[in-house]
């Protein structure tokens, strides 16, 4: 059998590639002068890497960053080459210690993983002990990776088996698998699993397809995720034949609508603007004034705001008090050396850290960098989003969870591709493909949201603090109650400390003062909910027709009843959750 071809090195694998378990592929496979290795990381909970061996047809385009096809047991993965090597030797291997697989496919001759985005996984992984191929993974989009699924099929050996060997033995585990697979022609193994549990399901077919009543084959299936197209009509320059039919009004109508918009609109939407049918617009192709054609469309995940936020039209005429002009020299003096440096910007809440923020970033911009600002939680995106396209409109990229997996592949092909510059998103973010970054900010730094309680287990804060040493770029750290290590480092010299004390306009802080309740049971003999002077401030507030909202620690008196005798609880009859008890 012939090695498999080469595949397109768009980010989609191509489809429909199937394997056979009973065939062994490559078996001749041209020889070659000298033969390349892959050193490659399996997204699974192993800490090794391992070593493939690279056909002749792909050897030369395999670079470390690919994403390429292996056989990993009886599985076949998607994995991510680290580096590619001549000799096992160079690989760490002996030469005869074991038979070497091959890789089945190589997905991309262009590398997903930049050469930066290996070394900083890398360290994730030795760092935080967590394996390298599940922090590749979770660098790159959802749903881009190609699946395997393995298909069971009945041979005609099996059909026969049914009437003869299985004919008194019906109700075996055997016997029902090969009356569904007789039934449906071939079932996914993951069918059987439901049917027999995974374990018992996979010992069946492998004594199955032993005794030859099934074939077993492998799948790549199509990515989940993919670009978005659509039908577009443009307008052609075309002068008019001599002696050729006038156009009539609706005709007339499409040529004025597309050159109103610049020259192309997608197809349903031209024919809905005309009130005209597609047929219309398929004359007029015909005729050579138009060309229908496919285009990619980016899902834009804020598409829904406002023109005035999409076109770049930030305040940068807004006067910066002087502690914040200060801060900021600071930042845009360091950024002209091209070295890493950190800042802790510790401001109190409302002192108009962002302003500091944007600020810099825009210094970045403009020297030719890219930047990257992390918020702790994805509710603060939009919010944040809204103003960066304020100031750089669509050259914004937004990359968080919530996104759906078509725009989050957008925004993360915009940033691949350079047409967006600067990234704001929530603790994955770090991940975001920006080459030639400027400037990183974290704000809310102290937050424990950075913190990822899911393999591979990483602190955003702290990940960007490496990216940032490893790119020569700045990071600022913000917050109004930095964690005690930022503020330790700030005090040591680590980082520059940068201080905004005062609130924007002069406003005051809230007045906290705290009531210790040991002197209201002193003074009442009694647990007193409510002390007098909370008691007298709401009633206060509310003679001036204001509201109060009151915070408490915990709802209810207690949070469980637990009988000593039996140890029965009270517990919801609907969801088994511990009902509270309210005293």
């Amino acid at each position: 059998m012939s090695d498999l071809p080469l595949r397109d090195s768009h980010i989609e694998p191509a489809l429909g590639f199937q394997i056979c378990s009973q065939l062994k592929l490559r078996s001749l496979t041209l020889p070659v002068l000298h033969r390349m290795y892959a050193e490659v990381a399996i997204p699974l909970n192993v800490l090794q890497t391992f070593t493939y061996a690279l056909p002749a047809s792909f050897a030369a385009k395999a670079k470390a960053g690919a994403r390429v096809l292996v056989p990993f047991g009886k599985q076949l993965l998607t994995a991510y080459i680290v580096d590619v090597h001549e000799t096992l030797e160079q690989a760490g291997q002996a030469a005869d210690s074991y038979e070497v697989k091959e890789v089945e496919e190589l997905f991309d001759t262009e590398p997903l993983v930049t050469a930066e985005m290996l070394e900083l996984t890398k360290w994730i992984a030795d760092y935080y002990y967590a394996p390298w191929g599940e922090v590749i993974k979770a660098s790159l989009p959802a749903g881009i990776n190609a699946e395997a699924e393995t298909l069971v099929s009945i041979t005609q050996i099996g059909r026969n088996a049914l009437t003869t060997v299985f004919a008194k033995r019906a109700a075996s585990v055997k016997a029902q698998a090969l009356t569904k697979l007789a039934e449906a022609g071939f079932l996914k193994s993951t069918d059987l699993a439901k049917e027999f549990t995974k374990p018992r399901a996979t010992a069946v077919i492998r004594e199955l397809e032993k005794e030859g009543y099934v074939t077993v084959t492998r799948q790549v299936q199509q990515a989940t995720v993919k670009p978005k197209r659509q039908q577009a009509v443009r307008l052609l320059e075309r002068a008019p034949i001599e002696g050729s039919k006038p156009l009539n009004e609706q005709q007339e109508r499409i040529i004025k609508l597309l050159f109103d918009a610049g020259g192309s609109l997608s197809f349903a939407q031209l024919s809905e603007q005309a009130a005209v049918s597609p047929s219309v617009i398929r004359t007029l192709e015909k005729r050579g004034y138009v060309e229908v054609f496919i285009r990619e469309v980016r899902r834009d995940p804020l598409a829904h705001l406002p023109k005035q936020y999409r076109v770049g039209n930030g305040a940068d005429d807004l006067q910066l008090t002087t502690k914040q002009q200060n801060a900021l020299n600071q930042i845009t003096d360091k950024l002209q050396t091209n070295e890493y440096a950190a800042f802790l910007l510790h401001g109190v809440t409302g002192s108009g850290k962002t302003e500091v923020y944007i600020r810099a970033m825009r210094a970045a911009v403009d020297k030719g960098k890219t930047a990257l600002m992390l918020v702790p939680e994805i509710s603060l995106t939009p919010m944040f989003a809204r103003r960066l396209r304020a100031h750089f409109g669509d050259a914004v990229a937004i990359l968080h969870s919530s996104l759906s997996d078509g725009e989050r592949l957008d925004e993360w092909n915009r940033l691949r591709n350079g047409e967006a510059r600067v990234c704001i998103g929530a603790r994955s973010a770090i991940f975001a493909p920006l080459e030639n970054i400027g400037l990183i900010v974290v704000d809310e730094e102290h937050e424990a949201s950075y913190k990822q309680d899911e393999s591979p287990r990483y602190h955003g804060r702290d990940t960007a603090i490496m990216r940032a040493a490893k790119a020569n770029a700045l990071i600022i750290l913000g917050s109004a109650t930095p964690s005690m290590e930022s503020y330790h480092n700030a005090h040591t010299g680590k980082y520059t400390y940068l201080q905004l004390d005062e609130r924007i306009g002069g406003r005051r802080l809230a007045q906290v003062e705290i009531v210790d309740l040991r002197e209201v049971f002193a003074q009442y003999g009694k647990q007193q909910l409510f002390s007098d002077k909370m008691k007298t401030a709401i009633a206060d507030n509310h003679a001036r027709g204001e509201q109060t909202l009151v915070l408490l620690n915990r709802r209810g008196y207690s949070s469980f009843t637990l009988c000593r005798a039996c140890g029965h609880t009270a517990r919801c009859i609907n969801c088994d959750v511990t009902l509270t008890f309210h005293k």
